[in-house]
């Protein structure tokens, strides 16, 4: 019987347009794109140029600092653009496809680390402290996988688990040879390859939002302290892994959620890492309005637009209203009954939970200082003081910073607590910065 966690802060976000089970066609565009920036905390190197062939699972690019760990092609076809911005930072590595999808293949009977490091797999790692792609010369406690995402308009990885029960319990398998797996699921999943999964430790989570964050699952049952490492993997990518080793080849097919108020059919689709989205959002959303794209969840994703492509970590893209051309009458006056609010500031929490809401992407109100109101820690469920560590961060000191936990969190950890932020802090951002920089001084 699996141990239950029940969780009591948080907060759940009804939103209007969550994905059904359907899951629809999409066209094959004609590019593809492989994008340094979803891999925190690597520093690119090239291995192609323009004008190469490439299969599926050929190295595009390779970290500087651990050569051995490399970035593979999502298709087969034509290496078409290196993208470089300022001072020839990568942006992009682009591929023109054949239509074959010709793959390479790999000796999975060696190593474990070694044969994820070749295909490419291993840099779906993540690394906690600092949250960045996974150092092979490590040696993590854990590894850690949640199969669930509490935060509105997310994938349900149950419908991406569908016909892939085996792939997934042959990638938790190769997990277990690299360290103990502990795997978090929801009370109200029902699929046996979780509920009953073996070589790992099952784990039920009950709770709001963010319980499905595996940094929230981390601090439950094996907290991080200074010295320490664990490895984080994505449910979808624990599939990646069970693919290769059961077919020698690298398969980096996602089941997508396209979801949000501004999208006309909410549904699932199958695309490629790297695929880009104008083939997915054609015809489901309407042009004349101005839209966010994101690429990822709308509370943790990060803005795009139809010309871009599925980053390597997204699950779902979400669209909603920009929301900068609405003109309201009488403004904060009003009652407001289609406005979501955390305090009852408006007359919409009379409808209870269960009313799906409307959300634009304005932040409404600019930058102010900390209220030390603890509305914070009402909607983080992790044995840490987020205003203080906040506090921490912003103001550089360090040793504050270890001992407010800071090695434990991740960005995407505060993102509950930037959404009711009366202070309008962007607390993910100063987060990574923090990360960034406490990695810099421990390096």
């Amino acid at each position: 019987m699996a141990k239950v966690i029940k969780l009591r802060k948080g907060l759940d976000v009804n939103l209007k347009g969550r994905a059904t089970a359907e899951i629809t066609s999409v066209e094959c565009p004609g590019e593809y794109a492989l994008v340094p920036d979803d891999f925190t905390g690597v520093k690119p190197k090239v291995v192609v140029k323009e004008g190469d062939a490439v299969k599926v699972g050929d190295a595009l690019f390779v970290d500087k600092l651990h050569p051995e760990v490399k970035f593979v092609s999502p298709v087969s076809g034509t290496v078409s653009l290196v993208e470089r911005g300022e001072r020839r930072k990568l942006l992009s590595i682009r591929v023109k496809p054949d239509g074959k999808q010709e793959a390479r293949e790999f000796d999975v009977k060696g190593d474990a680390k070694s044969v994820l490091m070749e295909s490419g797999l291993f840099a779906f790692f993540r690394s906690r402290p600092y949250d960045v792609v996974a150092n092979p010369e490590d040696k993590p406690k854990a590894i850690f996988v949640s199969a669930f995402n509490s935060m509105p308009l997310s994938q349900d990885f149950e419908v991406a688990l569908k016909g892939q029960e085996a792939d997934f319990a042959a990638g938790i398998e190769v997990l277990s040879r690299l360290a103990k797996v502990y795997l978090g699921i929801s009370p109200k999943q029902t699929n046996a390859a979780l509920t009953a999964a073996k070589n790992c430790e099952v784990t039920i989570f009950d709770g709001p939002a963010p319980a499905g964050n595996v940094g929230v699952q981390i601090n439950h049952i094996s907290p991080i302290n200074k010295g320490e490492v664990v490895w984080t993997l994505g449910a979808e990518e624990v599939i990646f892994v069970g693919r290769l080793f059961r077919t020698k080849k690298v398969d980096l097919t996602r089941t997508v959620a396209l979801a949000g108020s501004e999208v006309k059919k909410p549904s699932y689709a199958k695309l490629l890492v790297g695929e880009k989205l104008t083939t997915l959002l054609q015809g489901q959303i309407d042009t004349t309005k101005n839209l966010r794209i994101i690429n990822g969840n709308v509370m943790t994703g990060i803005k795009t637009t139809a010309d871009g492509f599925l980053a390597a970590h997204a699950t779902e893209v979400n669209v909603i209203p920009e929301g900068d051309d609405n003109a309201e009458l009488l403004g904060w006056i009003m009652p407001r009954l289609k406005e979501f609010s955390t305090s009852r500031s408006y007359c919409s929490w009379l409808f209870g939970k269960k009313k799906e809401y409307v959300l634009d992407a304005r932040v409404k109100g600019g930058e102010r200082h900390m209220i030390m109101s603890g509305e914070y820690d009402r909607v983080f469920p992790m044995d840490i003081y987020a205003g203080y560590l906040v506090k921490a961060i912003i103001a550089g000191d360090i040793d504050r910073q270890e001992a407010l936990g800071i090695y434990e969190v991740a960005p995407e950890d505060f993102a509950i607590a930037e959404f009711v932020d009366s202070s309008k802090l962007e607390l993910q951002r100063i987060v990574r910065e923090g990360l960034d920089i406490l990695r810099k001084e421990n390096a």
